[in-house]
């Protein structure tokens, strides 16, 4: 940040000992903010690489980290109100499309109850800036590439979509009604060091070193925008010191993709694993999931003339960073 950019001051970071929310508190760390992050350490997935993510910030000046449910009412406001925090940035969520299909409790109690504390949190100490996590995945059955905000996005085909979508339209009700400065950001195939043990980058490099197939869904031919863990978290940092400008609606209110802008085949991205990996996949075609799309491509402009960034690191330099991550981390 330069000096005209204002300081982020007192941030909440939510879901901090998730994959971006981790890489967020270190981000606005370095950007002068003090930072508390918050987790429940929900065992979805691997809960010592959720600890062994807060205890690679734990050392930080500026950071202090509490375990904390969001969907519990009392231990929310108690949150609030003891943090006087100028800035949330809410990134706790129950993840995953297919997960979604076999507990839907999870994302009703996640993604829908603790973000209606959160907004009754900063509704009532007043924050200056809410930016929250949406995802690509509220395109739902759009099939107009690349998706843009102005794009309607009523047809989710999935309850975390829904979800996503519903946190959207939540938001955009409190910063209506209670002057709420909000920020929604749609990422777009998040990947990097640290990622989460259910998505692609993560699976496909464990089975290939195992020499175990791979499960390649639509038959292979499925196309994401993935988009660099730091490309995104830059752009989360640029957004939060930014308050939004009020809406035809005149609510402060922003919605964002955030996106690498390249769709890329499931193929060129196996075929850059094995490369880095130096083994061949062993892949086994499948039709499409229920609840998934076959393709997401990310248009950014409304990004780039905001904040005056887009993500631009591309796949070989991301994916090189990822192995040599996970070689170090997994003693692999």
């Amino acid at each position: 940040m330069n000096a005209a950019t204002p300081s982020p001051g007192r941030v909440l970071v939510t879901g901090a000992a998730g994959f971006i929310g981790m890489h967020a508190a270190r981000a606005l760390l370095a950007a002068g903010a003090s930072v508390t992050g918050i987790d429940n350490f929900d065992p979805y997935y691997d809960v010592s690489l959720k600890r062994a993510r807060v205890a690679e910030l734990a050392g930080s000046a500026g950071f202090a980290f509490e375990e904390v449910d969001l969907a519990d009412s009392a231990a929310c406001a108690a949150l609030f109100e003891r943090g006087r925090f100028d800035r949330v940035v809410h990134l706790a969520a129950q993840p995953g499309v297919r997960h979604s299909l076999e507990c839907p409790e999870a994302y009703l109690r996640n993604n829908l109850v603790a973000f209606g504390h959160v907004l009754e949190g900063c509704r009532h100490r007043s924050v200056a800036h809410l930016v929250f996590a949406s995802s690509s995945s509220v395109y739902g059955a759009n099939h107009t590439l690349p998706y843009s905000e102005d794009q309607p996005v009523d047809h989710p085909v999935s309850l975390y979509a829904a979800t996503k979508r519903a946190n959207e339209l939540m938001a955009h009700s409190y910063s209506h009604l209670f002057a709420l400065p909000a920020t929604g950001l749609r990422f777009f195939t998040v990947y990097g060091p640290w990622g989460r043990p259910d998505q692609a980058p993560m699976l496909f490099t464990r089975a290939i070193l195992a020499d175990e197939p791979i499960r390649l869904f639509n038959h292979g031919r499925m196309e994401r925008d993935f988009t660099y863990v730091d490309d995104i978290v830059e752009g989360v940092v640029r957004v939060t010191v930014r308050t939004p400008e009020r809406d035809s609606d005149r609510a402060p209110f922003a919605i964002y993709n955030i996106g690498n802008h390249r769709a890329v085949e499931l193929g060129a991205f196996v075929a850059t694993l094995e490369r880095l990996l130096g083994r061949k996949a062993r892949s086994t075609l499948l039709p499409m999931q229920p609840g998934d799309v076959p393709a997401t491509f990310a248009s950014i402009d409304r990004l780039r003339e905001a904040i005056g960034f887009a993500p631009a690191t591309s796949l070989d330099d991301g994916l090189a960073r990822f192995v040599a991550w996970y070689r170090d981390y997994y003693r692999a």
